[in-house]
């Protein structure tokens, strides 16, 4: 690691690794995810210093490491002399192939770079989003690390890095933990070995950010010095949750959606939704159970008009009454799961493209294994083994299978083979889900045009919950049955 030097003031912008300003010297030092400062003048006040708290424990301030380029420029402005942390290694630059771009992703690296390379990359599944990373890490020439949520990310990220650059390339995940200038990490890891990665590296980039905003992991990127930061992700994040990635990550600075890419860069594809009925015994039991869960929650919002759903679920699991409407709104969800109504539109649709490849996307694994025990298809779960999935995906790649089940393994993490048809018979409880979801279709190919079918019955809650989970796509028809 290079040694910090002292400098002269100078009125341009400072790098890491100088002593900046004059006046009275001081030292920065990473300690285990945060900022110590050590030595600083008695008379420095850092009541309005960003992020700055004192530490009893030490006799000392100290600040999260995210705050590393804020808490700098706030010391030059006070004219304040201090040694900064020393720079870490870089990527070999000589190291790198070509990374070429498509139109939309050299758009996408240019706003993050006049975003002052902090913010969301919003680019739909199996449109390059890591493609865009590359070329980031790059140009900036930056020492990096990549956190993904998954071991299969993991492995694909490794693959991808490997085939544009032949430098040495870190790991950490899956049991292995190599440090190198340009680093993997999955999350967990992140989040356990931060301590002692968080000054190792000035661009921090992460994959399937959406993970992030609002859970005890933001630690991992409070506790990076990393300044330039981009976070990936199809459906960039609303809410509450983006308020909280803003100050972590930066603000969504480029979002392109599924529609925008369709029948260009990515295939064209046709979103079908097929209304269907209960049949008489099944209305009336959802109905029994609607009754229950859907009197708790009114009461609810009487009191607290402003509160969501989630509020409800968390206020009812404290009450005998709450824990009950909780308990039919789960059966009510099992009841609709698959219907006498999905098990026929099913076998129809499995019937009309039995040529092409088709994935059935399910709420949860029960229903996926009913499903490929009533249709004979194969499914693909968590319970399944890596060496025993990737034999299943080969398989489908090669047209030995046509079909695959599956409830949530297939929504993010998993590069599946080409295919033609999806049937959402349950399960994408928001438009996220649903984006990832039908992006497993959309990968290019000559005169390739999808087609996704969402299977929703009518007069319950899944017209409401469908009507949410298409904001992110351009409803091209519908149709009855």
């Amino acid at each position: 690691m290079a040694e910090a030097r002292f400098s002269p003031a100078v009125p341009r912008r400072p790098r890491r690794g100088q002593i900046l300003a004059c006046g009275p010297a001081m030292k920065l030092r990473f300690d285990r995810g945060t900022l110590l400062i050590a030595d600083p003048p008695a008379d420095l006040d850092f009541d309005e210093a960003p992020g700055v708290l004192w530490d009893a424990r030490v006799r000392g301030h100290r600040a999260p490491a995210s705050q590393h380029h804020a808490l700098r420029s706030w010391l030059v402005s006070r004219g304040m002399r201090f040694l900064d942390i020393p720079r870490p290694p870089r990527p070999a630059p000589d190291a790198w192939s070509e990374v070429s771009l498509r139109s939309y992703q050299e758009a996408a690296l240019s706003a993050w770079e006049l975003g002052h390379r902090r913010g969301f990359v919003g680019l739909p599944t199996g449109s390059g989003k890591t493609r865009v990373a590359l070329a980031a890490v790059k140009r900036t020439r930056l020492g990096a690390l990549c956190l993904v949520p998954t071991r299969v990310l993991l492995d694909q990220w490794l693959r991808e890095i490997s085939a544009v650059y032949q430098g040495a390339v870190g790991c950490y995940g899956d049991g292995v933990r190599r440090l190198a200038p340009l680093t993997v990490a999955t999350h967990e890891s992140a989040y356990r070995h931060m301590h002692e990665l968080g000054d190792r590296f000035e661009l921090l980039i992460v994959d399937e950010a959406h993970h992030f905003g609002g859970g005890f992991r933001d630690e991992a990127l409070e506790m990076s010095l990393a300044h330039a930061r981009l976070g990936l992700t199809a459906t960039p994040p609303r809410g509450a949750p983006a308020a909280r990635l803003a100050e972590l990550v930066g603000p969504t600075v480029f979002e392109l959606a599924v529609g925008d890419l369709a029948g260009g860069f990515l295939a064209s594809f046709d979103a079908i939704t097929l209304y269907l009925d209960l049949g008489p015994e099944e209305r009336a039991a959802y109905a029994s159970l609607s009754r229950v869960f859907t009197a708790a929650y009114a009461e609810f919002r009487r009191g607290t008009p402003e509160a969501g759903w989630a509020d409800f679920a968390r206020a009812a699991a404290t009450t005998a009454d709450g824990r009950r409407a909780l308990a039919a709104w789960r059966q009510a969800r099992r009841l609709l799961a698959f219907t006498r109504a999905k098990r026929r539109a099913l076998q129809a649709l499995l019937g009309r493209h039995r040529c092409a490849r088709v994935l059935v996307f399910t709420a949860d694994n029960e229903t996926a294994y009913a499903i490929a025990r009533a249709h004979l298809v194969m499914p693909l779960t968590c319970d399944i083994g890596r060496a025993e999935r990737d034999d299943i995906l080969d398989r489908f790649r090669r047209g030995e299978i046509r079909t695959l089940v599956s409830a949530r393994v297939l929504n993010e993490g998993i590069d599946v083979p080409d295919a033609d048809v999806a049937v959402v018979v349950g399960g994408a409880l928001g438009e996220r889900e649903h984006v990832q979801r039908v992006g497993r279709l959309l990968r290019p190919g000559e005169g390739k045009r999808a087609v996704v079918y969402e299977l929703v019955t009518r007069d319950t809650i899944e017209v409401g919950q469908a009507r949410r989970r298409r904001k992110g796509l351009v409803a091209r028809s519908s149709a009855q049955l």
